[in-house]
């Protein structure tokens, strides 16, 4: 899969160093993956969430941090719309939530 836009990845683990490896892991697994459904996501996610608007949401380093992107199966590119502490998301609305 291509992940756009790593950037936003990169600026989080800068702010939140804890969170850099769980994040680094997730990415090299995404972009390695050949995923064409939800199912695919789930048998490598067990605890990904799915939301409207092909949003999966992913628990990072034990759900201390959240990670929400959207999926283009058909393009296999998947979009970073938001990654933050958990507390933060618990204050977005996932579906329609976009990075800034």
């Amino acid at each position: 899969m291509r992940v756009i836009a790593k950037k936003y990845l990169i600026a989080y683990w800068a702010k939140h160093p804890e969170a850099e490896q769980s994040l680094k892991a997730w990415y090299d697994e995404a972009i390695h993956a050949q995923w064409n459904a939800p199912q695919d996501i789930k048998k490598q996610y067990a605890h990904a969430s799915f939301v409207a608007n092909n949003r999966v949401i992913f628990n990072i380093k034990g759900n201390d941090h959240r990670l929400i992107v959207a999926v283009a199966y058909r393009f296999k590119a998947v979009y970073i719309k938001f990654v933050g502490t958990h507390s933060t998301y618990d204050r977005i609305d996932a579906a329609t939530v976009e990075m800034e």
